[in-house]
């Protein structure tokens, strides 16, 4: 009985995730989000019918009571936060809201096969980070003088950078994290929206050549301590961000082209003065030559991918936990090898679905800071996807950069969090702008009507003076 329903439920898995990510993209036909009420009902339902599906199947596989208790509190937690974003905020986005919540019951799922008790960490984590995140959006539409803070947001995270620096501690060999009162932070998470914020103040009112260079400054010396503290991959998300968001402030293609060059030449210079650069390029150019060493990790990825296939071995079926770290850096390859290569292809494509949303939520709006703070947060969160699905499948070297919302770390899903809902502050922001337009236009609609009632029956309006036509 147990292996009918673990074979079975593979591919309704897969079938109903599709669905769900066939209705992320349907949601695009309409401009107005009334019009989208049914695809995101629907979503939901998906959403909450995978997330059964799948703990249906780890309680099987299992027999344990308490999986099914916690499966409980995260369709409490899933609800709450779909329920209540609607109830609080009638004029958000919903769309991104459904895939925040469809990506994190994957990361639920994934987690607790790979370890419960880190998977019941991650799920405090993420109820305290949602009730943090669920403030953002009114914060966003009530406090004004976020634009007027670009120099502190530069200092802020070059001091909390530093700080990591000198007095952090050593991760594999990289200074990432920070340990207050026994809670360990990684501030280059959070210093990812800082500087953002800082690049949109610095360049929505003047972004002439001298703004550019200065701006260049201050995001260089970002990005120096994270490479003084080897922490490579955050570093080349700031620079990702800094030169595309430079390019839409400008409109220019030379700091584009300019960007690419200095990219690469950055690249060669940390293959030549970082042995674990060295390390990672070795690994992601022949593993096999060093499979039982540097190699290891990415050997281990590439056949849990392969031996997944289009429909997945099925949850607790695999070996996803021979990868070490798999539950940070090579989640998506434990997705791929349980779930399916079709299932991690839709996580995929909604990743990339959120992602075309935050742009149109950022070409929508009139704001100018506004309009660059969504672009820098969209380039941030597509591009950490990129790196982190990339090096776990060899399409690029291994950067250690944690997947959003499915892999385990508190101070990444904090951040991502974060994002997500400042972007539906921005969003509903621009919802209040449309209303105003709106408003103004019947008002003055009205007038007109008004106006010409009174001169086509003067009669009506004695007390009125009403323009004659000139002969």
């Amino acid at each position: 009985m147990e292996l009918y329903i673990t074979e079975i439920s593979k591919y309704l898995i897969t079938i109903l995730l599709a669905l769900y990510t066939v209705e992320s993209f349907m949601a695009f036909r309409f401009q107005e989000e009334e019009r989208r009420s049914g695809i995101y009902i629907r979503q939901n339902l998906l959403m909450f019918g995978v997330h059964f599906s799948c703990f249906m199947v780890i309680c099987f596989e299992t027999g344990k009571i308490e999986y099914l208790f916690f499966y409980i509190f995260q369709q409490i937690l899933l609800f709450a936060i779909v329920m209540l974003f609607r109830m609080i905020y009638p004029k958000g986005n919903r769309l991104l809201i459904n895939n925040m919540c469809m990506l994190l019951s994957i990361g639920f799922v994934i987690l607790t096969r790979i370890s419960y008790e880190k998977a019941i960490k991650q799920f405090f984590i993420i109820t305290v980070s949602i009730a943090i995140g669920m403030l953002l959006p009114y914060l966003m539409s009530q406090i004004r003088f976020l634009r007027n803070l670009t120099w502190i947001y530069a200092a802020v995270g070059i001091f909390a950078l530093g700080i990591v620096l000198t007095l952090g501690s050593v991760t594999h060999g990289s200074k990432i994290s920070y340990s207050v009162g026994g809670i360990t932070f990684q501030p280059s998470e959070f210093v990812k929206v800082i500087f953002v914020f800082f690049l949109a103040g610095a360049l929505y009112e003047n972004s002439d050549i001298l703004r550019v260079a200065l701006t260049a400054v201050l995001a260089g010396i970002h990005v120096l301590v994270l490479v003084a503290s080897k922490d490579l991959g955050s570093a080349l998300i700031f620079f990702i961000v800094y030169v595309f968001m430079v390019y839409i402030a400008t409109r220019k293609w030379i700091y584009l082209l300019i960007g690419c060059v200095g990219g690469c030449g950055a690249a060669v210079l940390a293959y030549q003065f970082f042995s674990h650069v060295q390390v990672r390029v070795q690994a992601w150019r022949d593993p096999w030559s060093c499979i039982d060493d540097a190699g290891y990790q990415i050997t281990q990825s590439l056949f849990a991918i392969s031996s997944g296939g289009w429909f997945g071995l099925g949850l607790f079926r695999g070996n996803p936990t021979a990868i070490p770290f798999v539950e940070a850096d090579f989640v998506f390859s434990a997705v791929a090898e349980e779930l399916g290569i079709a299932f991690a292809m839709c996580l995929i494509l909604i990743s990339i679905s959120s992602f075309i949303m935050v742009m149109m939520i950022s070409a929508q709006l009139k704001d100018r800071f506004y309009q660059l703070v969504a672009f820098g947060l969209g380039i941030t969160y597509i591009f950490q996807v990129f790196l982190t699905i990339g090096g776990g499948t060899k399409f690029i070297p291994m950067t250690g950069i944690t997947l959003p919302f499915i892999s385990y770390g508190g101070s990444s899903i904090l951040t991502t969090l974060m994002m997500f809902f400042i972007i539906e502050g921005l969003y509903i922001i621009r919802q209040n702008e449309g209303d105003k337009i709106v408003r103004k236009k019947k008002q003055n609609s009205g007038r007109k009507s008004e106006y010409a009632g009174r001169r086509k029956n003067p009669e009506k309006y004695p007390d009125e003076e009403v323009e004659e036509e000139d002969d």
